[in-house]
């Protein structure tokens, strides 16, 4: 008896961590991935905040380009969007103690993320970087990736000429308003309302041709999100 009772608890077991976590923010329903979420207040205002969950995705050293730029978001649910224009203020801080010392605020945004997680295009910022007195650091502010076949180190690579990164004048611990257009194979992504984009992606690399929009961080963040806006465009 107490083996069929064992039995049934573990096939619940199954049951439950097979189910996506979610959390329910500003009238919509996320699903989490990779990621702790909370609803909290910050100076005042219920945000959400996101850390990346190193116990579900573990971060190493050793091997940077396989466990960073993954999908550490929270998504919108049953979103599908092929071209649309999106806009959320962000906050990062990094964490206290950190887990890596190259840590930069790394916070941003994905975008026509399937259902599986396995593709999307994502775009983020390296806030730390943005008022750095290396211009070699600058220059690396904003990063555009599509996961999987093309992230940052990727990227990098002489041959893509630098033009998946540039320099924004952002910094960590404030607000920072992160508005993206995109459309067919073009990305634009307009900082603090500025009238004209800050960055442009000519020709994004990702497979998935639409998908949602996740909230998005990287390895030893904090980061703080509120007044998120979707809109689809044909």
């Amino acid at each position: 008896m107490k083996k069929i009772i064992l039995t049934a608890l573990l096939g619940l077991s199954s049951i439950v961590n097979s189910v996506a976590q979610t959390i329910e923010w500003q009238g919509r329903e996320f699903e989490i991935s990779a990621v702790n979420a909370s609803i909290v207040q910050l100076d005042g205002e219920e945000v959400l905040k996101i850390e990346r969950d190193l116990k579900a995705l573990p971060f190493d050293l050793k091997n940077l380009a396989n466990t960073v730029d993954e999908p550490t978001y929270v998504k919108v649910k049953n979103l599908n969007i092929e071209n649309g224009v999106f806009e959320v203020k962000m906050l990062s801080r990094i964490q206290t103690p950190t887990p890596f010392k190259g840590a930069q605020g790394f916070i941003g945004v994905a975008f026509r993320a399937n259902e599986d997680d396995t593709s999307y295009e994502s775009i983020y910022l390296r806030p730390n970087a943005g008022r750095s007195e290396n211009q070699s650091a600058r220059n690396h502010t904003v990063q555009y990736y599509a996961y999987p076949d093309y992230k940052f180190d990727k990227l990098r690579n002489p041959e893509y000429g630098g033009q998946y990164e540039t320099y924004a004048d952002v910094g960590l611990d404030e607000w920072i308003t992160m508005r993206v257009e995109f459309k067919e194979k073009v990305a634009k992504l307009y900082l603090n309302d500025q009238e004209y984009p800050s960055f442009i992606v000519n020709e994004m690399k990702g497979d998935a041709k639409s998908g949602s929009i996740g909230l998005w961080v990287d390895i030893a963040t904090e980061g703080y999100f509120k007044d998120l806006k979707i809109t689809k465009i044909e």
